[in-house]
């Protein structure tokens, strides 16, 4: 990278709820960003792990056959592959997700939701 990124002031360039943008790449991984409302689809992702940071707000993660994970600004959960999740912001959350290139938001679930995250 050539220069630092502030995850606050790359949130202020979007509006749209549930579309990541990614901020930065690493190896074979994108740094991405999102405003989340309400909830999202039930999906998984059969061959990558996804991490979460929430940086404003609270996030749930529903996970099947767990405990809901609750996410407060500043924690951390990886939800491991193959394991079918769905956040829930509580309402409204800015969140960091971690993934490999190329995946896509619904992972399996083809839903009309599902974008392919572009470079902000």
């Amino acid at each position: 990278m050539k220069t630092k990124v502030s995850i606050a002031e790359k949130h202020t360039l979007f509006d749209e709820r549930w579309t990541p943008k990614i901020i930065a790449g690493l190896d074979n991984y994108d740094v991405k960003i999102a405003k989340v409302e309400g909830e999202f689809v039930w999906h998984k992702h059969d061959e990558e792990d996804e991490f979460f940071l929430v940086t404003k707000g609270r996030l749930k993660l529903e996970l099947e056959g767990r405990d809901d994970v609750v996410l407060d600004e500043g924690e951390i959960y990886v939800v491991p592959a193959g394991l079918q999740h769905r956040p829930v912001a509580l309402p409204y959350a800015e969140i960091m997700m971690i993934e490999r290139k190329g995946v896509l938001n619904t992972g399996d679930a083809g839903h009309e939701r599902a974008v392919v995250a572009k470079r902000l």
